[in-house]
């Protein structure tokens, strides 16, 4: 008997209780956290753990992932960096710098619109918008 896993239904599940931000902004990648931790009050931290990894055209491809976990709810923030050397993490979002992700419990009414309005007075902050499943073409890239 052979079992196959259904990387769709997976896909699925992942981000069944989650929304996803694009940013564009000049600052490398620990910096733009730092920034997100001190200006508007996060703790993110590289996590080693969940970085992800890419194969591609005989090569490997290394994506650092940012993680933030709320103390009062369950909700996770990630922030991934969308490019490294010269390939990207989510392709058709190749103008896009950054990937925040938030997952998991049950986020306030406007919380999405809430984090876009923060990140926009990040020094540097070019665009933030909100990326709607339907528009994510490889969003296996993401679970980890």
């Amino acid at each position: 008997m052979k079992l196959k896993l259904d990387i769709d239904a997976l896909n699925e599940d992942f981000f069944e209780d989650a929304f996803l931000l694009g940013i564009i902004v000049t600052a490398k990648s620990y910096r733009f956290c730092w920034q997100v931790n001190n200006v508007l009050g996060y703790n993110f931290r590289l996590n080693t753990d969940i970085n992800i990894e890419i194969q591609k055209k005989g090569r490997r491809y290394f994506f650092p992932v940012y993680q933030h976990t709320e103390s009062v709810t369950d909700i996770n923030h990630y922030i991934y960096h969308n490019q490294y050397d010269g390939e990207y993490l989510l392709p058709e979002f190749k103008h896009m710098d950054f990937l925040w992700l938030v997952k998991g419990g049950v986020p306030p009414y406007n919380y999405a619109q809430q984090i876009i309005q923060s990140v926009k007075q990040i020094n540097g902050v070019q665009l933030v918008a909100e990326l709607t499943n339907e528009k994510i073409k490889t969003k296996g890239n993401l679970v980890f």
